[in-house]
């Protein structure tokens, strides 16, 4: 048996670069992972199933429409698996992407194989959640380079609980050609120079996803409400945001301040790296 952690992904910068002639979208992106997310057990077995277990399971399938499913059947081998779900799904913290990539690597493991499948049929997210570590993504997402020394960022994440789906989100977005990150990202000393550089960047997804949630806006609000934040932006597509804070004590007195006033909402303190 092994175990394999998923964390959430956060684009701290979204730049819509342009659409290719298929549809898809080209991206600029720097991404950091939390040290919250879903865990994945696989076990041998004799055949192929998945139990979704967890605070966030319900509506979750099990079927061969789920990520972790697919993702087993690159392996082509028999594998129990169970999904303990903590974060929200669909919500533009690379979720289901990363359960994915956590299922490579654990069967990997499970069957001592160094060499990984392609991942590219999962989606365009499962690459850099391989890496599990601070990364630019750009093309469709097929490209991710490292990023050495980002400093850790203390943050809180909230999701409001609505459903943004992604497709409708990119068809509303009206300009497609939007300048890209600079070509030589900076050497950020800490957390505070980070902070003010991601101030200079965008996600250009925020508008129209709040344009389909507006609840969105009030997340962004509530999160900039806050003692002691000094930023806060949608992640990927949305629903899910996030603000960042100077100290793990802020953060965390935050996000109790949020989850007080706001019951209905998912909110986690986490650190960004």
């Amino acid at each position: 048996m092994l175990k394999a952690f998923a964390p959430a992904k956060v684009n701290l910068t979204l730049h819509v670069t342009g659409q290719r002639a298929d549809g898809y979208h080209l991206l600029d992106s720097l991404v950091a992972f939390a040290d919250v997310g879903d865990r994945v057990t696989v076990m041998p077995a004799d055949s192929l199933s998945l139990e979704v277990t967890g605070p966030m399971a319900d509506g979750v399938p099990t079927d061969g429409s789920n990520l972790v499913m697919k993702a087993a059947d690159l392996f082509g081998v028999p594998v129990r698996m169970v999904l303990s779900k903590h974060l929200p799904a669909a919500a533009g913290i690379g979720g289901g992407s990363s359960d994915a990539a956590a299922t490579v690597l654990a069967i990997a493991d499970l069957l001592e194989e160094k060499r990984l499948p392609d991942v590219s049929v999962l989606g365009a997210d499962v690459r850099v959640c391989l890496l599990r570590q601070a990364a630019r993504m750009s093309g469709i997402g097929e490209v991710v380079e490292p990023v050495a020394g980002l400093p850790v960022l203390h943050a809180v994440l909230v999701n409001p609980g609505v459903d943004v789906p992604t497709p409708t989100v990119f068809k509303a977005l009206e300009q497609k050609k939007n300048a890209p990150m600079p070509k030589r990202l900076p050497r950020w000393k800490d957390a505070a120079s980070l902070t003010d550089w991601l101030a200079t960047q965008r996600n250009d997804l925020e508008a129209p996803a709040i344009a389909q949630a507006p609840v969105i806006a009030e997340v962004l609000e509530a999160l900039d409400g806050c003692e002691g934040a000094t930023l806060s932006r949608m992640s990927g597509s949305g629903a899910t945001c996030f603000g960042l804070f100077p100290t793990t004590e802020k953060a965390a007195q935050a996000a109790e301040q949020l989850a007080q006033t706001h019951p209905g909402w998912w909110v986690q303190a986490t650190k960004l790296s």
